[in-house]
């Protein structure tokens, strides 16, 4: 588990700021405790702070993940979504369509 890398950093705030516009500063800056993005195994993970200094007692063989996935990096480099990051993302999110059954 590392802190993502400047370019890293970079395509992930390009793409959530592709649904949440300028929100993105109050999913890091949450009013309850603060989060950060993690990066296990080309995954993205949404940890609060309290989480993320907890796990660093666990060697990383054994660590599988930590907190929420918001998604992943292709071989080429492009960001993806996955779907446990909706929940997230439904919060600040600029434009909410609500689909009926």
């Amino acid at each position: 588990m590392r802190p993502l890398t400047e370019e890293e950093t970079k395509t992930l705030f390009t793409k959530l700021v592709e649904y949440m516009g300028r929100n993105v500063e109050r999913l890091i800056n949450r009013e309850d405790e603060r989060h950060c993005f993690r990066l296990v195994k080309d995954r993205v993970y949404y940890v609060s702070e309290k989480v993320m200094k907890a796990s660093t007692t666990i060697s990383r063989d054994d660590l599988l993940h930590v907190g929420t996935c918001l998604g992943k990096f292709t071989k080429t480099g492009k960001f993806r979504l996955h779907i446990t990051a909706l929940e997230y993302l439904s919060q600040y999110c600029k434009y909410k369509v609500w689909l009926k059954p």
